[in-house]
């Protein structure tokens, strides 16, 4: 089983991060945390590595009934995207699949899972149909 759903778009990585939080506002995620990987990898290891940034997304609504169904399920939020160039004019993008949650939570989070991951989805897909 893979534990991420991906898209590969072709334009730059900037445009892609603005509109991969574009994409996830449309499906109700705020962002809450971002991690520039390529950043912090320079200043804590001196390597360099092509442009790449962890996004911490959130729908409240879905986290709130996650928590419900199990506490520790906070251990895996906010559902990371990243973000990652491959190039000059192409950008993948992943996202956590909720899928792969229910393996660590167990089928009380299907509901949930289900409708976090349609949502993550239709933000990828919506990054490729703007092409």
């Amino acid at each position: 089983m893979s534990f991420t759903l991906s898209t590969t778009v072709e334009r730059s990585y900037d445009d892609t991060v603005a509109a991969v939080r574009e994409a996830l506002a449309d499906q109700g995620f705020g962002v809450l945390t971002e991690i520039d990987l390529r950043a912090t990898l320079a200043a804590k290891l001196g390597v360099d590595v092509p442009p790449q940034v962890i996004l911490g997304a959130c729908r409240p609504q879905l986290a709130h009934q996650a928590l419900q169904v199990d506490p520790s399920v906070a251990a895996v939020l906010p559902c990371n995207v990243v973000v990652r160039s491959t190039g000059e004019h192409t950008t993948i993008v992943e996202a956590f699949d909720p899928d792969a949650m229910m393996a660590l939570a167990g089928d009380g989070l299907a509901e949930v899972a289900a409708e976090a991951r349609q949502r993550l989805t239709a933000a990828l897909a919506a990054l490729t149909e703007e092409n």
